[in-house]
């Protein structure tokens, strides 16, 4: 076929003038009867690949996809470039009997160019019979990443696609992903018995598109307000894992004035369209989804991709945050952190079989590395998916959190050496985090069943902690000294250039990870210097002596004023009001009215006098859920009910009623729970637990759990310390 043939047929059926990026090598090999494999990155035009030759030939090419929403999305694409709504179809479970002769109809009598099936209906045997007596011009298998069991997005019924196209007719296939690791890839082409295809691979780099990583806090709904309300009238998607969060953060955003909508499966069918056509119609501006939204929907426009919660793999993340910024314009990704998301995601895991267990934990530690990183993003990125990146020649070098914000870099040339030489010493047979532990000598099952705790070089880098080996190992792997082994669940082998470094060691740069403290109720402390936001150093000490002189004056400890996390949130926002200050981490209404007066009145001279520049839009609305606990916890503690009564009529763990009580008191209103306490300890254990509050710097109960040496648990100090902080700072 001429160049020139292709060109007519693009400006004919999709109106431009020319191919982007690889699509046009793509769909010549294809039309040469190749079996063909495209890896382009979300954005890369991948459907004109199999539309364009579809339209061109005789028969009816089968386009087998994994969504409803995908395929209804292309076929009203498709039916807008022909007079004939006939030329693109679904055959799914969405369809009536009527419509499905309808559909059979169009195909028999030649009108049908692309028929879109998900692969359950494939399966079928009267749509296999129906096929096989059809010409069909090509097989082509979209978001073929849910082949692998390695992918994101792992769908059993895809792995036996090859026996079902067998049946239906000897015709060329072509798969295509927008994300594949190097392991994918391979998977993807051994199933569906085309080792021999001709594979194009476009860049995964998206240099219009910036990477950042905030941690997550308890406040993370007021971060998300403050950054959609800076971009207001611009479109965007956030993602949640669960249908709950959605329709929580969905309300929230609606509260305060935003036209957000959310999408998740648990909407019925009519909501869930009438949803996304608001979003491409722009009649909303954000669209609050779990990972269902979003697949093959083509809206150039998507300025920014917020994660609430951290995805299962970075396949998820990639394709995710690669649905902003199509049309090559901004597109900003920013992702909440929180390793306690981390734990939940594996939780979930605990009852598959061992090997998907395994391939899932592999996966989430991917994630945790990209999270905690403090090198370029976009190289940690683009080397999972086997591409090299150089941050300071390459497009879009600069365009994430860690290179706008560089951490210190320390030489680590000597620590490389002793790295490798563990992994060579301990027979490449362990995965990173057993590597560290050889390295900081922490015995563990796997370590002893190995004989590696008596080794002479167990422990050998225990003058380092665990994290600073732990971001020296994945800074070594993006280096290619060392490679992760996938078959074998991620065990760490040495490479030629590793054993090469062995011999003549140069010099190795390295920044240490971002570390996330956490502070008691389990929340994020903002480590502000690693989240690139710092904190005003001159007005936080102004706000401690202030702290000081009016703990002094109430006669009570300075952290049962304010604690620290609400100084640094303080010197961020800078209220000079009671009602901003009770929008501030950790203060409610009842401690800034209580302790407030002074403080605000000391933020204003200090903003007057230093001209600075206030965050807008402090005030961030509740949608009441909260405040409805929170005064349910009240009243029931009013009435002496058992604490475990209210957690179990809650749904609450009796951890997180404590956190929740632990909320309520540290807001600055009163909780009575002396009933609960009087049943647990005696009169001389509360007074020694009081008198130590009293007396203490902080109330971290890790402190006083160390203190007290064992003689209460972390319930009993927790509870006293609400009852302490409910009596004399409230």
């Amino acid at each position: 076929m001429k160049e020139n043939d292709l060109h007519v047929a693009l400006k004919k059926y999709f109106g431009f003038s020319q191919f982007k990026g690889l699509q046009e090598q793509v769909i010549t090999s294809l039309l040469a009867g190749y079996n063909t494999f495209a890896i382009m990155p979300t954005g890369g035009g991948k459907s004109i690949c199999y539309q364009l030759p579809a339209l061109m030939q005789e028969g009816t090419a089968i386009v087998v996809s994994p969504l409803i929403a995908l395929m209804k999305n292309q076929v009203d694409a498709i039916r807008g470039i022909s007079s004939n709504n006939g030329i693109a179809h679904v055959l799914n479970s969405s369809l009536n009997r009527g419509e499905v002769a309808s559909v059979k109809s169009d195909i028999e009598n030649g009108i049908t160019k692309l028929l879109y099936v998900a692969p359950e209906s494939l399966i079928k045997e009267e749509y296999v019979d129906f096929l096989k007596a059809q010409k069909i011009s090509f097989v082509a298998i979209d978001e073929a990443h849910c082949i692998s069991e390695w992918g994101h997005d792992f769908r059993p019924e895809y792995r036996n696609l090859r026996n079902i196209i067998g049946k239906i007719d000897d015709v060329p296939i072509i798969g295509l992903t927008a994300t594949a690791t190097p392991k994918v890839q391979e998977d993807i082409l051994k199933t569906l018995g085309m080792s021999d295809a001709k594979t194009f691979k476009a860049s995964f780099n998206r240099p219009n598109l910036f990477y950042e990583v905030r941690p997550k806090t308890n406040n993370v709904n007021a971060d998300i307000i403050r950054f959609v309300k800076q971009r207001e009238g611009k479109s965007g998607i956030i993602y949640c894992l669960s249908r709950k969060k959605v329709e929580e953060v969905a309300q929230v955003l609606q509260v305060n004035g935003l036209k957000a909508i959310p999408y998740h499966a648990g909407l019925d069918a009519k909501t869930r369209a009438k949803h996304q056509d608001m979003f491409l119609m722009e009649d909303a501006d954000v669209v609050v989804a779990t990972i269902a939204f979003g697949m093959g929907i083509d809206k150039p426009d998507v300025r920014f991709v917020i994660h609430h919660d951290i995805p299962k793999s970075l396949e998820s993340y990639y394709q995710e945050t690669g649905r902003a910024g199509r049309d090559d314009g901004e597109g900003y990704c920013l992702a909440f952190y929180s390793y306690k998301d981390i734990e939940k995601l594996e939780k979930f895991m605990a009852g598959k079989p061992v090997a998907e267990q395994e391939v899932g934990h592999a996966l989430l530690q991917e994630v945790v590395g990209y999270a905690e990183t403090s090198m370029s993003r976009r190289k940690y990125l683009l080397h999972y998916f086997g591409e090299d990146f150089d941050e300071t020649t390459g497009l879009g070098g600069d365009m994430d959190d860690n290179v706008r914000n560089p951490k210190k870099k320390i030489e680590a040339k000597e620590h490389v050496k002793i790295l490798l030489e563990i992994v060579v010493s301990t027979k490449e047979k362990y995965k990173p985090k057993e590597i560290v532990n050889t390295l900081i000598g922490k015995e563990n099952a796997m370590l002893t069943s190995h004989r590696t705790h008596l080794q002479p070089f167990f422990g050998v880098g225990k003058d380092k902690e665990g994290l600073y080996w732990m971001a020296l190992l994945r800074q070594v792997l993006v280096a290619n000294l060392i490679r992760k082994e996938i078959e074998e669940y991620g065990v760490v082998k040495i490479t030629d250039a590793g054993k090469e470094f062995i011999k003549k060691p140069s010099s190795f740069m390295m920044s240490e990870d971002h570390i996330y403290e956490v502070d008691d109720d389990g929340s994020i402390i903002t480590n502000t210097k690693s989240s690139g936001v710092s904190t005003d150093e001159k007005l936080m000490g102004m706000l401690k002596d202030l702290r000081k002189r009016v703990a002094k004056r109430q006669g009570v400890p300075p952290f049962a004023v304010f604690q620290d996390p609400s100084l640094e949130d303080i010197t961020l926002k800078y209220p000079i009001s009671i009602e901003e200050l009770s929008n501030v981490h950790g203060v409610g209404e009842g401690k800034a009215r209580k302790f407030g007066k002074d403080f605000i009145a000391m933020i204003k001279e200090y903003v007057d006098e230093n001209n600075i520049l206030r965050p807008d839009d402090l005030v961030v609305k509740s949608t009441g859920v909260n405040s409805s606990l929170k005064l349910s916890i009240i009243q029931n503690t009013d009435k002496k009910i058992p604490l475990e009564d209210i957690a179990r009529s809650k749904g609450l763990e009796f951890e997180e009623l404590i956190k929740e009580m632990q909320r309520i008191v540290f807001m600055g209103t009163k909780l009575n729970i002396s009933y609960h306490i009087d049943e647990i300890l005696d009169e001389d254990q509360q007074e020694e637990i009081y008198d130590y509050f009293m007396e203490a710097e902080t109330d971290v109960i890790e402190e006083a759990l160390t203190e007290f040496d064992g003689d209460y648990d972390q319930d009993e100090l927790r509870l006293m310390r609400i009852k302490f902080i409910s009596e004399v700072a409230n």
